[in-house]
């Protein structure tokens, strides 16, 4: 069995802005892993704060979701401040997002407990709460769920093209394919561990890590 740290986060309202788009505002059906990273990073206190090393696995669910508008203040081609622009914005409703991370789990349950930076998931403006547990994870295949899953472990789901790290100066990115069903899919995949079954549950949610998330990846590659 593998120990680890299951935090769940809660968020009344939630936006994921799809960065590959410009322009307009078009919103993804999940957080990006760069995303969880970032709120992780937060909690800590700073990304020095925070092992090059960092991992974790996610799944992210929402009970509905909508289209707003919002005004945008963009800039023109020398920086200058333009006229307010309003922009139709999706939105989600009462998301969940889990998390397992299977490293430094004492560093994490303490920083949770207290954060140096508010929660928040995605946007600045959208406060998020998130309770923590230790729970054992079991060898074997899982259910995909709800997961955000590497495209290399399955076919189903919708292919995203999410950001995975961003570098510190944020003039880079590094872009990987992932999965998301946002329906939830019961195909099985094979990650090494899943949740701890039951006769409720006999197989599981895949716990999917995702690696090189932390901005040292960049000066790895420098």
């Amino acid at each position: 069995m593998t120990r680890a740290l299951e935090v769940t986060v809660t968020a009344d309202v939630v936006s994921f802005r799809n960065p590959l788009y410009a322009g307009v505002q078009v919103g993804l059906p999940c957080p990006p892993p760069a995303t969880v990273a970032g709120m992780l990073a937060a909690v800590a206190g700073g990304w020095d704060q925070v092992s090059p090393s960092l991992r974790f696995a996610a799944a992210f669910t929402a009970e509905g979701e909508g289209v707003d508008l919002e005004t945008y203040h963009p800039l023109d081609g020398r920086g200058r401040r333009t006229s307010p622009t309003p922009k139709d914005r999706d939105f989600m409703a009462r998301a969940v997002l889990r998390v397992w991370l299977v490293d430094d789990l004492d560093f994490w349950e303490r920083a949770l407990r207290r954060p140096v930076w508010p929660l928040r998931l995605g946007r600045s403006q959208d406060l998020a709460a998130a309770r923590s547990r230790q729970v054992e994870l079991v060898e074997g295949a899982g259910r995909q769920g709800f997961a955000i899953v590497p495209d290399s472990l399955t076919r189903a789901g919708m292919l995203l093209r999410l950001p995975t790290a961003v570098s510190i100066d944020r003039a880079r990115t590094r872009w990987d394919g992932y999965r998301y069903a946002g329906t939830g899919s019961d195909q099985v995949i094979d990650t090494g561990v899943c949740t701890s079954v039951s006769e409720a549950d006999p197989t599981g949610q895949a716990v999917a890590l995702i690696d090189d998330v932390h901005p040292a990846y960049f000066r790895s590659r420098a």
